[in-house]
Parts: structure tokens; C-alpha cells; sequence
């Protein structure tokens, strides 16, 4: 009786942590389809609290998976905010995997994090040695000051981190100097006054200055084309007019760029887009590509794909990304989009969810995998696609020749996970199309035949290639 006891608890163990893997995967805590800003914000804030009290090793790890930064930043703020309830070994652990995350994550969410570690009152050693190491480790101070200069005044205040007389002076004695010997430091000081300093600046410090001054939009963009990072360009491409790289692009990015187009101008762009898209995919797909054997896809393009007024087409991104990665990983792949569409460049968020009738006509190829991606409101009729799944689970596929999973970039407020088809299908929660391999692996977890050894073994293992530099978060 005690090992049924042990192994039902360690499904209950294995359940909660997926749960808490696909919100953080998902969710941002912004406003989605079906739920509000305030849902997603109280729901997400009960699952971090819950696994950190109850799994904290297991939430710890979370950070070595493809989670999105505002969850990675959540969870390190709360590790280091709740370090008393940590053992000596569960601190050294946590310390590497938070010095690892954050030099994953972009450096203003890093900033962020720390100002919020400030506001809450933690300013134990542990906290500034993590504070001091990564602000060690960045590459340009001076770059930082001038970009990020409310935020590096912060940690320095409270590190009492020595940055050198010149950024002390900068940052906290604004004024004092007359000139400075970093050429950035000084071109701030002078673009105050000086209209030609602006351009030797970082794009995004530089556009308040040339508000200031009153520079036309076009001229400045003209002029500051030369500092702007690769998004940067992409964002203003359409103003500009100015020539970008989109094959180079990451491929969810790539697709909501796609999105944002009329449908006219996609279909003029066809051979330009449709190759950057491929291009970004196969990259994506690396050694792995064609290998996946016959793949069909069922891809909502429902109107609840076109997310949220925060989060505009996330879903449908998604899901034009996993169709070209998808087409890249297979020998042979079919789409079946929900609309009945053919044709993924044009693809937009227009009627209902007939999951039902596309999970049919996708298991009429006789596919070796199916994926649907999907935020799971099926409604054209209700629970149909369920039924569908269940029925080809238990009656027509008992020896499971066909493996289906469904991706999921929609976390369910409500439900405190992403919303699920069918209890013989594996779901995971997605959010960008770059993770659909990783994430179909972890899938299989959330079929119930998988408990806490089988998902601590995995968990071991991404913790390890995360913390030796062979796996991780790229984006």
C-alpha cells in the first residue's frame, strides 16, 4: 500500500510541475483571448507560490527549461526573496542555475529583477555576490550607463558596487564633469545640446533625444540606421523602407513581422517572405531536419488566434512558425488549417474552431505524427475533437502507430494550465514555434503514463546542458 501511495503521489508531484512548466512557458501575466490581465496575474502568482513551497528543487530547475524571461525573472526574485527556506545544498544549486539565467536573459529584464529584489527588501551577502558576478561579467559598463542607466544606478546602490571615478561620476554626479573619456558617456552629455551626438548613441536612448530636438522621424531613422540591432530594424522596416535580413530573423519574430503585413503586400512579398520564413526554419531545424518522417498538422487559425490587444497574433504566429518548422522536420508534411485555407503566407484570424473536422481529416493520411497547435476552444460543435481523439486512442490505434500531441500558446487562467483536448493526448504549452521539438518531448510527461523519476531524469539532464553551456534559452 505504501508504493500505490508513493507512486500516486509522485504522479500528483509529476502533474503539478507540468501545470507549472506550461504557464510558465505561456504566460505573462498580460491579457489573453479569454481572460483578462488580472486573471492571468492572480493565477500565475498562485501557481509560482504553490511549486516553490511545495517542489522548490523541481522550481528551481524550471529555469535550465525554454520558459519565457518574465516567468525566468519571476522565479529567480523568488528564490532569492525566499532564500531562508532553502538548505545549504538547495542554495548552492539554485546559485548556479540563477547565475546561468541570468546571463541568458535580456539584460533589462536582469535590471528589473534586481530593482524588484530592492523593493522587496533583500539585500542579503548571497544576493549582491549574484548581483556583483553578473554585473562583472557584462560586456560594456559603459554601454549599460548610457542604456540602461536607471537601472545599473540601482544595482550599484545597492551592491555598493565600484564602478571606476568616470561612471560613479555619471551615474551619480551628473554635471560634474566637463567632458568624459568613454566617447558614449560624453555623447549623452552632449546630446542634450547637440543634435549630432544623438547619432552616436543606442537607437532607443537616442529617440528621446531626437523628440527633444525635434528631429523628423524619417531623418532620424535615416541617420541612426547604422546603431539600430537587427529587431530594431525589422520594427521600423516598413517606416524606412531601409533593407533587412529577415531570413536571419528568429522564426516566431520573423512570422508576427509577416502577420503585421496587409495580406496584399504578403502576396507581393511572396518569394522574398516565403524563403525568409523557410530559411528561418530550416536553421531551426538544424540536423534534425526531414527526419521526423510523414507529419500532418492541424493549425489554428481561428479568431481567437489573433491573441490579445498586448499580445496581437501570438497564437496565429505560432502557429505559421510551427507549420514551416513542422514541413522542415518531415519527410512529408500536410496542413490542415482550421479556416480550410491552403495557403499559410495569407493566413489571418477569421472564424471558428472546427478542431474536430481537421483532427479527422489529418488521421485520414495516416501520419506517423500529428500536432495541432491550438489554444483548444473547439466549438464547431463542442468537444468534438475530443471525442475523435478518444475514440482513435481506444478503439483504431491501440498500438499507437500514430503519436499526436498538441501545443498549446494559450494559458487558461481558469484552469491554472493550457487548455487540453482530449486525456490521451499529450498537450504542452508553447510560445515560441523554435521550442516545438523540445516541447513535444516534454509532452509525453503529461500523459499520465510518466510520473516524478521519469521527469526528474529529464529534468536532470536539461539542467545539465544548461549549466555546461549545451542547451538552454537562446532567444
Amino acid at each position: 500500500m505504501a508504493g500505490t501511495a508513493g507512486t500516486v503521489a509522485d504522479l500528483i508531484a509529476a502533474e503539478d510541475v507540468l501545470l507549472f512548466v506550461n504557464a510558465a512557458v505561456t504566460s505573462t501575466g498580460q491579457r489573453e483571448f479569454h481572460s483578462g490581465a488580472g486573471e492571468q496575474r492572480l493565477s500565475l502568482s498562485f501557481l509560482h507560490e504553490y511549486v516553490r513551497i511545495n517542489y522548490r528543487p523541481l522550481y528551481a530547475a524550471v529555469l535550465a527549461l525554454d520558459i519565457n524571461d518574465h516567468n525566468a525573472a519571476r522565479i529567480v526574485v523568488d528564490l532569492l526573496r525566499t532564500a531562508d527556506e532553502a538548505t545549504p545544498a538547495q542554495k548552492r544549486n539554485e546559485g548556479r542555475l540563477i547565475a546561468a539565467r541570468l546571463a541568458a536573459l535580456p539584460p533589462q529584464r536582469v535590471y528589473r529583477a534586481f530593482r524588484a529584489l530592492r523593493t522587496a527588501g533583500v539585500n542579503n551577502r548571497r544576493t549582491r555576490a549574484i548581483q556583483r558576478d553578473w554585473l562583472a561579467a557584462r560586456p560594456d559598463l559603459g554601454h549599460d550607463a548610457v542604456k540602461y542607466r536607471s537601472g545599473l544606478k540601482t544595482v550599484a546602490r545597492h551592491t555598493h558596487q565600484p564602478l571606476g571615478d568616470e561612471l560613479g561620476d555619471f551615474l551619480f554626479r551628473p554635471g560634474k564633469s566637463a567632458r568624459y573619456a568613454d566617447a558614449r558617456l560624453d555623447a549623452y552629455r552632449r546630446a542634450r545640446y547637440e543634435q549630432g551626438a544623438i547619432y552616436e548613441l543606442p537607437f532607443t536612448v537616442a529617440e528621446g533625444f531626437a523628440a527633444k530636438h525635434g528631429v523628423p522621424r524619417d531623418l532620424f531613422l535615416e541617420r541612426i540606421a547604422p546603431r539600430m540591432t537587427r529587431l530594431e530594424r525589422l520594427r521600423s522596416q516598413r517606416s524606412t523602407g531601409m533593407p533587412t535580413d529577415l531570413a536571419a530573423m528568429p522564426l516566431t519574430r520573423l512570422a508576427l513581422f509577416v502577420l503585421s503585413l496587409p495580406r496584399q503586400e504578403r502576396a507581393a512579398r511572396r518569394t522574398e517572405l516565403t524563403g525568409a520564413l523557410r530559411a528561418a526554419a530550416a536553421r531551426v531545424a538544424g540536423p534534425h531536419a526531414g527526419s521526423w518522417g510523414r507529419v500532418s498538422a492541424v493549425l489554428d487559425d481561428s479568431y481567437s488566434s489573433s491573441g490579445s490587444g498586448v499580445k496581437r497574433r501570438r497564437p496565429l504566429a505560432v502557429a505559421l512558425g510551427a507549420h514551416y518548422l513542422l514541413k522542415a522536420l518531415a519527410g512529408s508534411y500536410r496542413a490542415h488549417w482550421l479556416s480550410g485555407g491552403s495557403d499559410a503566407l495569407l493566413v489571418r484570424p477569421w472564424g471558428p474552431s472546427p478542431l474536430g473536422t481537421r483532427v479527422l481529416d489529418a488521421l485520414e493520411d495516416s501520419p506517423d505524427r500529428l500536432v495541432i497547435v491550438s489554444d483548444g476552444w473547439d466549438n464547431a460543435p463542442p468537444g468534438l475533437a475530443g471525442e475523435v481523439l478518444r475514440i482513435w486512442r481506444t478503439r483504431l490505434d491501440r498500438e499507437r502507430r500514430t503519436s499526436v500531441v498538441h501545443l498549446n500558446p494559450v494559458y487558461d487562467a481558469d484552469a491554472f494550465d493550457v487548455r487540453r483536448l482530449a486525456p490521451s493526448v499529450p498537450t504542452a504549452g508553447v510560445r515560441d514555434a523554435e521550442d516545438l521539438a523540445a516541447l513535444v518531448e516534454i509532452a509525453q510527461f503529461a500523459e499520465g503514463r510518466t510520473g516524478l523519476p521519469e521527469l526528474l531524469t529529464y529534468l536532470d539532464r536539461r539542467v545539465d546542458d544548461f549549466l555546461t553551456g549545451r542547451g538552454g534559452d537562446e532567444r
